[in-house]
C-alpha cells in the first residue's frame, strides 16, 4: 500500500508559488486568474472552476487529476 501523503490543492498551489518566488498578486496576473481568487484557492475554498484552476496548475506544470481514496 503507497502510504505517500497527497497535498490538498491549497497546499500544493501555495508551495509551489513560494518556490517561484510569486506573491499572490503576480501568480494570479501570470495564470489570467484575478487576485481573490488566488487567495480563495490557498485559503481551501471548496467550489472553485475547474478551468480556472488548471489555469493556474498549468504554470506549475500541472493539471487537476483523479486520487483514489482506497488502495487494495
Amino acid at each position: 500500500m503507497n502510504k505517500e501523503k497527497h497535498l490538498t490543492l491549497s497546499e500544493y498551489v501555495k508551495i509551489e508559488r513560494k518556490k517561484a518566488n510569486l506573491t499572490q498578486l503576480e501568480l494570479s496576473k501570470k495564470a489570467g486568474v484575478g487576485l481573490r481568487f488566488i487567495r480563495e484557492m490557498e485559503q481551501g475554498k471548496e467550489t472553485l472552476r475547474m478551468d480556472k484552476v488548471n489555469q493556474v496548475l498549468f504554470l506549475f506544470s500541472s493539471e487537476l487529476g483523479v486520487v483514489p481514496l482506497n488502495e487494495e
